[in-house]
Formats: structure tokens, C-alpha cells, sequence
């Protein structure tokens, strides 16, 4: 058993930034897909669903923000960030949703579809790409992001060879 104190905040990157950023990256994958979808609205479900995907995303970039914040002041303050945040994101979707929603572009339907289906399709892709180990927080490991996560091996390292 050790006697070194337990860590009380988090230290160096957060996972939950790479993850958002992630997300962010998947969404222009998702994209054209959704607004080809939502062009059975003509031009204003377009922009409804443009306006959709653009409000997931930054409330995705939010909340890692507000967990990357919280978790270098403490734990306890990540956990405030993560559920009071949530409550203050769902309060920014409805304030944006309704300070658009007389405007001349806007159709509510494609919108609302939009916003919720793409949170859900985006979480959903996302967790088969999250890493559930300590070992790697954040994004599992990919022979892209593998190089730069392994350690360097050294001479020291390598059997001499005989001459």
C-alpha cells in the first residue's frame, strides 16, 4: 500500500477535449448526410439543419471545456461542471433555438430533428472509439496515435549485435 496521497484534480490533457474534438471531426462526416436529408424542407430546412448541426457541435466543444476546466481545480468541481453544465447547455440550445425561431430561414422540424438526432448518432459513433483503460484516457489508441504514445526505445534498449 502506497502512502502517497490520492490526486485531487486532474493534470496535463484532457480526454474529454480530445474526445469533443473528435466529435467535432466526425460531424463533417455526418454533415452532408443530414443536410441532403433535410433538403426535403427546400432551402430552409437546409439552413435549419445547418443551424442544428452547428449548435451539437459547440455544445459538444462546451462540455469538454467546462470538464477540462472543473477537472483542474478538483474533482468535486468537475462534477459540479458536468451537471451544472449540462443544465446551462440545455438552457444555450433553448435560447438559440428560440432566438431563431421566427426567423424567416428556420423550419422547426428539420431543426429539432437535427439537434436531437445528431447528439444521439454522434455519441453513439463516438463510444466505440473511446478508450475505458487508464493506461489511455481519452481516444483508444490507433496505429496513427500509437507512434507518438509509445515510448522511445533507446541503444540501451536493443541486444548488441555480435560482431
Amino acid at each position: 500500500m502506497s502512502d502517497a496521497p490520492a490526486p485531487t484534480s486532474l493534470h496535463g490533457p484532457a480526454p474529454a477535449v480530445e474526445i469533443a474534438l473528435d466529435m467535432a471531426r466526425r460531424a463533417r462526416w455526418v454533415a452532408p448526410v443530414i443536410l441532403a436529408l433535410s433538403a426535403g424542407w427546400g432551402w430552409h430546412g437546409v439552413f435549419s439543419s445547418a443551424y442544428g448541426l452547428a449548435l451539437v457541435v459547440v455544445n459538444f466543444l462546451i462540455a469538454a471545456w467546462l470538464l477540462a476546466i472543473g477537472g483542474k481545480v478538483s474533482f468535486s468541481a468537475m462534477a459540479g461542471a458536468a451537471m451544472f453544465g449540462y443544465i446551462l447547455r440545455l438552457g444555450l440550445i433553448w435560447a438559440a433555438v428560440a432566438a431563431v425561431k421566427n426567423a424567416s430561414w428556420v423550419s422547426l422540424v428539420p431543426l429539432g430533428i437535427t439537434i436531437i438526432v445528431t447528439h444521439l448518432a454522434l455519441l453513439i459513433w463516438e463510444v466505440r472509439h473511446v478508450s475505458g483503460s487508464y493506461a489511455y484516457p481519452g481516444l483508444k489508441p490507433t496505429s496513427r496515435h500509437a507512434r507518438h504514445l509509445a515510448p522511445e526505445s533507446s541503444s540501451a534498449d536493443r541486444p548488441a549485435s555480435a560482431a
